[in-house]
């Protein structure tokens, strides 16, 4: 059984017992997240296709860890002015393992 779910403004294909990382939640480490937003159940049956979601189906998973990604280093540059920028940035994520599928 499989399932698509939307968080964070990605969509993410999932199965029970798959580890994702999604964008960071508002959860504690070791807390139960539910998803609502489920846009595809496929099983041995067939397969469900929401309009645009599927009524009444969730995907329950764990918060394994949060954290941040490794850093991203961007160079702004601008020729013959003698201008130049370093930044860097870490994204933070969720570490989610997904636990059951519900519908």
């Amino acid at each position: 059984m499989y399932a698509v779910i939307v968080t964070g403004g990605k969509q993410y294909r999932v199965a029970e017992g798959d580890v994702i990382y999604v964008e960071k939640l508002n959860v504690e480490d070791g807390a139960e997240v539910t998803f609502d937003q489920v846009l595809v159940v496929g099983s041995d049956e067939g397969v469900k296709v929401g309009t645009p979601v599927v009524e009444g189906a969730s995907v329950v998973g764990k918060a394994v860890k949060t954290g941040k990604g490794k850093k991203i280093n961007i160079l702004t540059y601008r020729s013959k002015k003698g201008s130049k920028r370093a930044m860097g940035h870490r994204q933070p994520y969720t570490k989610v393992e997904i636990a059951t599928i519900n519908g």
